[in-house]
């Protein structure tokens, strides 16, 4: 009669059950465990794991509810704690994920393959080395180590957490290497700044996808190597991979710093044609790169259609309104940013100060500067202080600016004795710029440029004399000013001019054109001298 029961409340719950693979709404998931709490079948570790799965892992689920039930459960699987286990590590709570597994351990179950491969990535996301050196013990103790998704998973974690070293040897011994094992050690290597060996690997891998292109053009760009990731960036394509979203992120990033204007509205129109989502990391690089290109108006468009802004977004577009003459509207986005709730952080902070200095908002910029600790609770850096000074210094307070120098509690660096530096070329103080300079030469920040601007100090207050030292020191100490250099972006291709480098294969017929140039502006500027002398006649 027991039995009978049994197996007819075992049925009851495997019909009801069936139905979950119809279920689009928790609503519909409650009716389901209210049957079976009442049927008495709740419990059944089979019934229990469908609902949990559902309620944890589903777009349509609550991750509450199932953790709820899981704490309620009298028996789990190991299947139950791996559901739990990978539905906070999809949720970026690795945190959580490790003290579950603390408590799975407490009650004396074991982890299996799949269970390493959540808890290692928890690892990886809090870069817990130690914790992670434990569970590869423990992986070899268990037998576990040689899987796929253990291997894999460890060499993620060592090369996340930069021990490369660690990460060679595993990789060097594994027998059954995929796609997914190669691009783990190549991303490790690239964030190393270990490029060449990343390259290395890259071109010795028997087989690649998008993921592995885009950690190589990631690190290129991370490490200011911009032609090679977007050379990297064009084979890709040429390869017939469709660029995904770090691949794009990281080609926009080196389009920004080399100004190729061109790729990048390229790269814009794929974005729009593949219909990609416009999130925080892809809208802001798309900011910055327009912002970097001069193309202000058409950064903040891309920012208007972002549904997601956060601090870095806000920044972008700050940072570029400022740069390009508009810092009346960069300090009115910074009342926007607060309106909208987004906390500024310190590079924000940079962005105004320089903002306010271009166009000297000198109290504003001091309120700004104020408010950092007072209302953010952010600590200035050297950089802020530099900001303030170069404030100071262009609205011709120099004594305010030097009072800032002196007072500020940390140790003044080559950009905030530049500030004031500028500032005594500009404003003609010749005694307090002589005095920078050597307070630059005591921290043996003197620089080339440094000796050239004292040097130009003292021709425009025509102390040929002391013009004539300073050469001469530089010439004892062998000083010499770095080159300037210049980039331009022909048909998508970007070119770099070094002042004095005459090595270019078309530098005649680029000589010429300069001329040519020259001489027709002149011309101009000869008509406008004789306009201007008839319209006083």
């Amino acid at each position: 009669m027991l039995a009978s029961v049994g197996s007819k409340y075992l049925k009851s719950s495997r019909r009801v059950l069936s139905l979950l693979d119809q279920c689009v709404t928790m609503a519909h998931i409650k009716q389901i465990q209210s049957h079976l709490t009442v049927s008495g079948t709740l419990f059944d570790p089979f019934a229990a794991g469908r609902i949990i799965s559902f309620c944890a892992v589903s777009a349509q689920g609550d991750i509450s509810h199932a953790y709820l039930l899981f704490l309620s459960l009298p028996r789990r699987t190991s299947f139950i704690w791996n559901t739990m286990l990978r539905a906070f590590t999809d949720k970026k709570e690795p945190a959580t994920v490790l003290s579950l597994y603390k408590y799975m351990l407490s009650t004396g179950f074991l982890p299996n393959n799949y269970t390493f491969s959540f808890l290692l990535q928890a690892c990886a996301q809090l870069s817990d080395l130690s914790f992670g050196i434990l569970l590869h013990a423990q992986a070899v103790r268990l037998g576990w180590e040689a899987y796929d998704f253990v291997q894999n998973g460890l060499l993620h974690l060592y090369a996340s957490c930069n021990c490369m070293d660690s990460a060679r040897r595993l990789f060097d011994g594994s027998v059954n290497r995929d796609v997914v094992t190669w691009t783990a050690v190549i991303n490790g290597y690239a964030k190393s700044g270990q490029v060449v060996v990343a390259r290395q690997l890259f071109d010795e891998m028997p087989e690649k996808n998008a993921v592995s292109w885009s950690a190589m053009i990631t690190g290129y760009a991370q490490i200011g190597l911009f032609r090679e990731a977007l050379e990297l960036f064009n084979d890709m394509q040429i390869a017939g991979f469709r660029p995904n979203h770090g691949a794009i992120v990281g080609a926009l990033t080196a389009c920004a710093f080399l100004g190729a204007l061109d790729q990048g509205r390229w790269i814009h129109a794929y974005v729009d044609r593949n219909r990609m989502v416009l999130d925080r990391i892809l809208g802001t690089a798309l900011i910055d790169m327009y912002a970097k290109c001069g193309c202000v108006e058409t950064a903040c468009r891309v920012f208007d259609e972002m549904l997601d802004r956060d601090v870095f977004a806000f920044t972008s577009l700050i940072s570029g309104l400022a740069n390009h003459g508009h810092s009346a509207i960069a300090i009115e986005m910074f009342t926007r940013m607060q309106n909208e709730g987004v906390c500024p952080n310190e590079v924000t902070f940079i962005c105004l100060l320089s903002a306010c200095s271009r166009v000297g908002l000198v109290e504003e910029g001091l309120r700004i500067f104020k408010s950092m600790t007072n209302i953010y609770g952010i600590e200035p850096v050297v950089q802020h202080y530099g900001c303030l000074v170069d404030l100071l210094g262009r609205a011709g307070m120099l004594e305010d600016a030097k009072r800032v120098v002196r007072e500020m509690p940390l140790e003044p660096d080559s950009y905030v004795l530049g500030a004031l530096l500028n500032a005594c070329r500009v404003h003609g103080d010749v005694e307090l710029g002589k005095e920078t300079v050597e307070c630059l030469a005591e921290r043996s920040l003197d620089h080339g440029g440094v000796h050239v601007l004292l040097s130009n100090m003292y021709a425009s207050a025509n102390q040929w004399e002391d013009v004539a030292k300073v050469r001469k020191g530089m010439e004892e100490k062998k000083v010499k000013k770095v080159p300037g250099c210049s980039l331009i972006e022909v048909d998508g291709a970007v070119f770099e001019f070094v002042a004095g480098d005459m090595s270019h294969v078309f530098m005649d017929e680029i000589v010429l054109l300069l001329l040519g140039i020259d001489k027709h502006l002149k011309s101009l500027w000869s008509e406008d001298d004789d306009n201007d002398d008839m319209k006083f006649e």
